[in-house]
């Protein structure tokens, strides 16, 4: 039994008999790993936080949170494996709706993302989404510096990029899904079959930083930060 990500979907095509438990934060389904969330099939199962599914709502926090930014960036990571390169769908179709333009800044490296958000430091109207990105996501704390240092409100997928000095995080809790993997592998390994285990929908986190907040002259309104799990101050 061993985790993937949609990205490692072709670990399915090497066992129809050996029990996979994958921790994904996308459709599983849209994927082709499970033929459905309540009854995967096959030989396998797992725990799903569908963050881009949560991508339109992180964009309305981050207008609710910077309502004066008629653009929004987005950094992307041209060397990912999802060869993304340009803003999800999702976002494209949201952003016209709340009456945003999306601007795209590209890095890979820590020098790219250096010089990528001192060029958003230069916007009159500014603010960021990270994606959930690994490269992002194990800079998280040079990303948090970069965007106080410039004054560019920020918000992540994981509580992690808030924890280490971010904005703001909404997204699956990685914790928990790590946990749940864990559960469902102990599971089977005590008899219980894959494809008998529905996929486990992660709970979803919003993860406030009010020191962060100051540093960059924010004021969270109350109904959102009312909707905070986590406040750190």
């Amino acid at each position: 039994m061993f985790g993937i990500r949609r990205r490692h979907a072709t670990a399915i095509a090497v066992t129809s008999s050996i029990p996979i438990v994958f921790g994904s934060a996308r459709d599983p389904v849209a994927g082709g790993i499970v033929g459905s969330l309540n009854r995967p099939g096959a030989n396998r199962t797992g725990v799903v936080s569908l963050t881009t599914e949560l991508v339109p709502k992180r964009l309305e926090m981050l207008h609710e949170v910077v309502p004066s930014a008629r653009t929004i960036s987005v950094l992307l990571n041209p060397s990912a494996r999802t060869g993304e390169t340009q803003p999800p769908n999702e976002l494209q179709l949201a952003a016209p709706g709340l009456g945003l333009q999306l601007n795209v800044v590209r890095a890979s490296t820590e020098p790219e993302l250096d010089a990528a958000l001192a060029s958003l430091g230069q916007m009159a109207s500014k603010a960021l989404m990270i994606p959930p990105d690994a490269f992002f996501l194990d800079r998280r704390a040079q990303l948090g510096a970069l965007t106080l240092r410039h004054g560019i409100p920020a918000i992540h997928s994981y509580r992690e990029f808030a924890a280490a000095g971010g904005l703001m995080a909404y997204g699956g809790s990685r914790t928990e899904q790590g946990h749940q993997v864990g559960v469902y592998t102990g599971r089977i390994l005590k008899g219980e079959k894959a494809a008998d285990l529905p996929v486990y929908q992660g709970t979803k986190e919003l993860v406030i930083n009010l020191k962060a907040a100051k540093t960059l002259g924010i004021t969270f309104p109350l109904p959102l930060l009312g909707r905070a799990d986590e406040v750190i101050e």
